[in-house]
């Protein structure tokens, strides 16, 4: 085992018991009561998706509700909402966040850059300092549940997440293939790593079902998902097919507009944390 330089930041070690608590303080205009982690290992399985479902979901059942869109180099929160308008301050220091239709508080880079389509080039402690700010230097105000749309994998931002913000549970989106199971496996060791209970998995993109026989055609193949979460012992919240007129939805700015049923037993699970 390598010595300790104390330095916590960048440390994973759960069990050290020279650990600092280098959680970011909340500042003085937020009362953020739960914090969700939305997690995946891999890019590519709807992860922004479910974080949609789900804050609009609790939303609409009259819960204050905010998304910190973590995923800085591929946001896609204020498009799937149809936020245009970009974030300011009021006071010089800290920022507003952009409220949607439904009402629906959001922090996100796409909120600040000038055009939507500009790249983020930025190193890791860059991004990682700047998911940081997202908590610390905006003006949440109170919210009853914040949803964090974390980047994909196991580095620096996820880290962060973990060791800066007061998660309280995550949820793991994965997809059918055999590939992407493997990589979710990393995900749930790492949350175990960084002691953050896990509410369970949402399987997106499980299958299509037929409009005319409404047969489930397993485009991906046999779902590995019920086998992962037996051997972490963890629960099987959903399993989402894949549906064209969600995905125009959520393309046009309009994921409000969707009524997503599959996913009530992970609400649930949420409002009784």
């Amino acid at each position: 085992m390598s010595e300790c330089s104390h330095d916590c930041s960048n440390c994973s070690s759960s069990t050290c018991g020279e650990r600092q608590d280098i959680r970011v303080k909340q500042n003085n205009r937020s009362n953020v009561k739960k914090v969700i982690g939305i997690v995946s290992g891999k890019g590519g399985v709807g992860k922004s998706f479910i974080t949609s479902i789900l804050a609009s979901s609790m939303n609409k059942k009259g819960h204050s509700v905010a998304i910190l869109d973590a995923d800085i180099t591929g946001p896609s929160i204020p498009k799937a909402f149809g936020v245009n308008d970009k974030a300011f301050s009021m006071d010089g220091v800290l920022l507003e966040p952009v409220i949607s239709k439904s009402g629906i508080k959001m922090m996100s880079i796409n909120l600040l850059l000038e055009k939507d389509s500009e790249p983020v080039v930025w190193r890791g402690p860059v991004i990682a300092g700047t998911v940081k700010q997202f908590w610390s230097d905006v003006a949440w105000e109170d919210v009853d549940y914040m949803f964090v749309d974390m980047p994909p994998g196991t580095g620096d931002v996820p880290l962060t997440i973990f060791q800066s913000l007061p998660v309280d549970r995550i949820i793991v989106v994965t997809s059918p293939q055999q590939l992407v199971s493997m990589i979710v496996s990393k995900a749930v060791k790492m949350a175990q790593m960084m002691n953050v209970p896990i509410i369970g998995i949402v399987e997106n993109m499980s299958y299509l079902e037929c409009p005319n026989c409404a047969e489930k055609i397993k485009i991906f193949g046999e779902s590995n998902v019920d086998n992962i979460a037996k051997e972490y012992d963890l629960e099987v919240l959903a399993k989402l097919p894949l549906n064209t007129e969600n995905t125009k939805l959520c393309d046009s700015g309009r994921v409000d507009e969707i009524n997503c049923d599959l996913l009530e037993k992970a609400i649930s699970k949420i409002e009784n944390i």
